[in-house]
């Protein structure tokens, strides 16, 4: 039990090496045991549950082994090899005094301290990856948040991540762009983005007339050419574009507090005749109708990785990115976030990459990579979400009404009286925005969702809204108490006596164990529902326990600003702004 210290709050962790030590004792001759601890979910049979008696029974039984004459039995022997501690109070896991110090201990070292140990030192993120020229619609929407949130995750949990944007800013879409923008201004040093005006307005354009006029077709068909030869107009042009497109994605990304580090398709693009040549050495491509393919077993096509006209596609970037990133940038773990339409293709270069030996075959093994797929957002009508006039939706226009209906909420309650304007605003934002991150957040993300504002934005039931409320009356109570909760955390000592502050404090110890169960699975929801739970346990709390006025009233303080500081850390890692008044 010497490194307890370097995690206490992942009570599961530290019970695992105390069952370990009575697993090896009970059965030495197994070496490969793992302890399977988890919380147990009736509470009066004990806060946390060691579940191996049934598995080991079985495996002993299969070879013969006769020393037990059941489950019961087992049981019996880990409990009473268990070695002493002070976690075990009797057959009750984390007793009392276990939890009280715990949570005093993260109050006065912070939260940070709580943060779970993965075993990876340096991870990519890919996410968002929005296409040059075509503005973010809510499609991007969840690419962006979902990513966000595992790269907070991961970061909180000692990770290196390098979160990166692999935009679309190389390809056949550029030679009608290019073409489009010298008719429409000779002089390329005087375009900017009032010259250019809609750039999606623009990219439409640019498409019609290479569906219309054969000609402009031809031009831009060799346009691309003379962009990939590196010819100086040309290169200049893109710049441009890619420049003007930049900016646009920029003021999301701004909106959304969300970081991100641009490496689009045009950054790998020297790289990929070597990795081609690398991969062809090694017997892996071969040829067929024309183009150059690598077979792979399991799939009824085969992965192009140079088209018959010699060009390249997104399986040649996507291979050599991730050859860049295992050699260049040595990520234990890549993750890529896009739409579940994208599996069989990240299926592929996977196992393309598995073959070539860039990977370990095993499951689990590192370096290893992950497809985080995620469903569609759909309109009220059950289809694909869209404005009236059939396009998708707009992700400012989305963002812009999410704040103005949250806005429209506080004035109506009348904060405006009381409230600065900018104070309004902020909170304005902060509800809004964090209202759509947090409906789709809170859904497996492999489902698809309905997007609603009314239910996003209402103060009952599992939202953001109603979460963000209880967080700041949660600030009220310290507030109005007049106690310097600072002070309280040094001289302070906290007392779990009735049942809703223990339910309480152990739903708080769960924090760190939560957060790294959704690191490992790649799903954020898991974190939100944890988040809803707490607030519920507070609530339950709140409703049965006085708080101000009590001869407990220190203890609960300490408790309240426990349940305060772990809501906050929820709220920073889904990528949502705490609010502190209502």
């Amino acid at each position: 039990m010497a490194n307890d210290e370097e995690n206490v709050g992942n009570v599961k962790k530290l019970l695992a090496r105390v069952f370990e030590l009575s697993l090896q004792a009970t059965v030495p001759d197994e070496t490969d045991v793992e302890p399977i601890v988890t919380a147990s979910t009736v509470g009066r049979f004990g806060d946390y549950q060691c579940n191996n008696a049934m598995g080991l029974f079985s495996k002993l039984k299969g070879k013969g082994g006769g020393q037990f004459r059941g489950p019961p039995a087992v049981g019996q022997a880990i409990m009473k090899n268990l070695p002493q501690t002070e976690m075990i109070e009797s057959c009750s896991v984390a007793g009392p005094g276990f939890v009280n110090v715990s949570i005093l201990k993260m109050l006065l070292d912070g939260i940070d301290t709580w943060a779970p140990k993965l075993s990876i030192k340096r991870a990519v993120v890919d996410f968002s990856s929005p296409n040059i020229a075509k503005e973010m619609h809510v499609g991007h929407l969840r690419s962006t948040i979902i990513g966000d949130t595992i790269a907070r995750m991961l970061e909180f949990s000692h990770v290196d991540v390098l979160r990166r944007n692999h935009v679309g800013d190389w390809g056949t879409q550029f030679g009608m762009l290019i073409e489009h923008l010298f008719e429409k201004f000779p002089n390329i040093e005087a375009v900017n983005e009032t010259a250019i005006g809609d750039l999606q307005a623009f990219y439409k354009a640019s498409k019609q007339r290479f569906d219309d006029d054969s000609e402009f077709k031809e031009r831009a068909q060799k346009a691309v050419v003379r962009l990939q030869g590196g010819e100086k107009r040309y290169r200049d042009a893109w710049a441009q574009i890619c420049a003007i497109s930049r900016r646009e994605f920029d003021s999301v990304y701004k909106r959304l507090k969300v970081e991100l580090e641009e490496k689009g398709e045009s950054f790998y693009n020297p790289f990929i005749p070597s990795v081609i040549e690398g991969l062809t050495n090694q017997g892996l491509v071969e040829e067929s109708e024309g183009a150059r393919v690598i077979f792979l077993e399991g799939f009824n096509i085969p992965l192009i990785v140079v088209k018959s006209d010699g060009g390249y596609n997104y399986a040649s970037t996507d291979l050599t990115a991730l050859w860049y990133r295992l050699n260049e940038e040595k990520a234990e773990w890549i993750i890529y976030v896009t739409d579940v339409g994208q599996q069989q293709h990240f299926e592929m270069v996977f196992k393309a990459a598995k073959i070539a030996g860039w990977l370990p075959t095993e499951a689990n093994k590192y370096p290893r990579t992950s497809h985080v797929g995620f469903g569609l957002v759909l309109g009220e009508d059950g289809k694909r979400f869209r404005t009236r006039s059939t396009e998708v939706v707009r992700l400012v226009d989305l963002l812009d009404e999410a704040k103005s209906r949250s806005k429209a909420v506080l004035e109506e309650r009348e904060k405006d009286k009381d409230w600065t304007k900018e104070e309004i605003d902020q909170t304005a934002e902060a509800v809004g925005y964090g209202a759509v991150k947090y409906a789709d957040l809170k859904n497996n993300r492999l489902t698809n969702y309905t997007f609603n504002f009314d239910q996003m934005l209402s103060d009952k039931g599992n939202t953001a809204v109603y979460l963000l409320y209880a967080h700041a009356r949660i600030c009220s109570i310290i507030r109005k108490s007049g106690k310097d909760v600072e002070e309280l955390k040094k001289t302070g000592v906290l007392s779990l006596e009735h049942q809703d502050e223990r339910v309480l404090g152990l739903h708080l110890l769960r924090f760190s164990e939560i957060v790294e169960e959704a690191c490992t699975n790649l799903l954020p929801n898991i974190l939100c529902e944890y988040l809803y739970n707490l607030s519920e346990n507070f609530s339950k709390f709140y409703s049965n326990c006085q708080v101000i006025g009590s001869a407990e009233e220190t203890s609960r303080l300490l408790l309240c600003e426990a349940t305060a500081m772990v809501m906050r850390k929820c709220f920073f890692l889904l990528g949502i702004t705490p609010v502190y008044k209502i």
